[in-house]
């Protein structure tokens, strides 16, 4: 589940720490296996790459990080994109 957010100018690094403490939370879900997190170089986006085993153990995250009023705290940081999806290519060297 990839979550883009445009973020203002200095909150990139506290919406990183955030974005830390709902994977965090989102561990104790079944099904959820990673968090990645990308920072743009220009400071102006941050990009959050979760993985879970199928669709339904996303969709668990997501409501179990929204009960825990996860998601709403995200928004403070900067305008987010949240979407499925569902990897249709992988390379590898």
């Amino acid at each position: 589940m990839p979550w883009d957010c445009f973020v203002s100018p200095g909150e990139q690094q506290p919406l990183i720490e955030y974005l830390y403490e709902a994977a965090q939370v989102a561990r104790d879900v079944e099904g959820w296996i990673s968090a990645s997190l990308h920072r743009s170089l220009d400071g102006t986006r941050v990009v959050n790459y979760a993985q879970s085993v199928d669709r339904e153990a996303a969709e668990r995250a997501f409501d179990h990080l929204l009960q825990k009023g996860m998601i709403e705290g995200n928004r403070r940081y900067g305008d987010a994109h949240p979407g499925l999806y569902e990897v249709a290519l992988a390379i590898e060297k």
